[in-house]
């Protein structure tokens, strides 16, 4: 059956099915046998009152006896004065109907009080009138509820659905949880994620659906790494036309003149700036390769921070600005690559430098935060520029997206900078976002998960190679 509709629609109707076809065969095999116990009250009267005269109350007691062990009837014979002939104690309950008087209730949940049957008649010589009480087994009643309620209905319903939905549930649900484990990890960057679809067997939507999707993630993959080795391929090609050129360049400068200067000066400029974009490129292509794997070693991140921020106030004297840092004291250690994070955080520093107004200072704070997931660091990088178009915050991160490609040339950006820092970032399990800040100017908020306290011994931050180098 290949349709989950048919599933669904068959497994419901075969549960409703069984509830009648079971309950109407429980309420038969249960029904009480009404003609048959009136038969049995009228010849068990009669045999009563026979044996009580032919041998007294041993032959009655005898007879009863019988009774009980043959048709699970408790009987018992009283006379005109209400004594029991057999000379057994008779219950309360026996009594009272003796008399006339209504059987107090006793009704349970799951298995009632039995109930009773009364006939009387005379003696042989019409000198005596006898009274014959019996108490019925209970199982034609069990599974009545109180008040007559049908509780076998009910907890036949109850039981057969149950199970019939719960394989149902299970049956359904199983491969939408391997779907949904599957996205996830696709989410969060395993290109490898697959569902596990059986190639066989199932064939309704749910299993096409995850044929599908593992067909998306496989292709995905191969993209994905395709653009990976491009980019690769690309850039390494490009630095050795680029490595000519500079060579070509030198010799250019010791031959010509003074009057050319200028224009080998231009031609230094593009060739250092083509270089750090093959740089950054390149960095890029190795942080969206999904197979390499970041080393996860201690790393001091207030000293890096530190470091980050000397060298960028180095940078920032040309606009007359500078770079301030609030560090508290405490243990800062996260996992990760201590080149990596460098250049997230010097990314995200140089861009600020770039768009804060002159005479301004570039703020950058590091604080903490308790999870679900552990101790967090959390580190804002704010500037005082002109900030961001709102429906643009989130499209920062994009490689090579710039918001206004007149100010990109201007300041030498080529919108790889902030791209870098948030793959950086994701790699080590953190998480990158922009805020405008509503003095005015752009909020950079970094969270990196942090290394309990006393965990691991962190090692010296040392100077980071920058992206050219990388």
């Amino acid at each position: 059956m290949k349709s989950l509709f048919l599933r669904i629609f068959l497994s419901f109707w075969i549960a409703q099915a069984l509830i009648i076809v079971l309950a109407v065969l429980v309420t038969l095999a249960l029904r009480p046998r009404v003609s048959t116990w009136e038969a049995l009250r009228t010849t068990a009267l009669n045999d009563a009152v026979a044996a009580y005269e032919e041998g007294g109350d041993v032959q009655l007691r005898k007879y009863f006896d019988e009774l009980d062990a043959t048709q699970h009837v408790r009987a018992y014979l009283f006379n005109e004065e209400g004594t029991e002939l057999s000379h057994r104690t008779p219950p309360e309950w026996a009594i009272r109907v003796a008399s006339g008087q209504p059987r107090t209730p006793r009704d349970g949940f799951l298995i009632p009080a039995p109930p009773v049957q009364r006939d009387s008649r005379s003696s042989s010589d019409g000198l005596h009138r006898y009274t014959l009480v019996m108490g019925l087994p209970p199982g034609p009643r069990v599974f009545i509820g109180p008040h007559g309620m049908p509780m076998r209905w009910l907890i036949i319903a109850v039981i057969c659905s149950g199970l019939v939905c719960y394989l149902l549930s299970w049956y359904m649900t199983k491969p939408i949880v391997k779907l949904r484990a599957a996205a996830r990890r696709l989410a969060a960057g395993d290109l490898s994620a697959r569902t596990g679809a059986p190639a066989s067997g199932r064939r309704d939507e749910v299993s096409g659906l995850m044929r599908d999707f593992d067909a998306m993630a496989e292709r995905l993959e191969t993209l994905m790494k395709a653009q990976s080795r491009l980019l690769n391929d690309i850039s390494h090609e490009l630095r050795s036309p680029l490595a000519r050129l500079n060579v070509a360049l030198g010799l250019a400068r010791q031959r010509s003149g003074s009057e050319n200067s200028d224009m080998l000066e231009r031609i230094e400029l593009e060739a250092s700036r083509l270089n750090e974009l093959i740089g950054r490129i390149l960095t890029l292509a190795r942080l969206e390769d999904g197979e390499r794997k970041v080393p996860q070693t201690p790393v001091p991140l207030d000293e890096l921070i530190v470091n980050v921020a000397e060298d960028a106030e180095f940078e920032a004297q040309a606009r007359h600005c500078h770079v301030e840092t609030l560090i508290p004291e405490g243990d800062w250690g996260v996992r990760g690559n201590a080149s990596l994070l460098h250049s997230a955080l010097e990314n995200v520093v140089r861009n600020a430098i770039r768009y804060t107004q002159e005479r301004t200072s570039v703020k950058i704070e590091l604080s903490s935060e308790s999870t679900i997931a552990g101790p967090t660091a959390v580190v804002n990088i704010s500037d005082s520029g002109p900030g961001v178009p709102p429906d643009s915050l989130t499209k920062l991160f994009e490689p090579f997206y710039r918001i206004d490609d007149a100010r990109g040339r201007l300041t030498g950006g080529v919108g790889l900078g902030l791209a870098i820092t948030e793959r950086a970032v994701r790699f080590h399990g953190g998480k990158v976002s922009a805020h405008n800040r509503p003095e005015g100017g752009l909020r950079i908020e970094i969270r990196l998960p942090l290394i309990q306290s006393g965990q691991e011994k962190l090692a010296p931050a040392d100077p980071v190679p920058s992206a050219q180098e990388a």
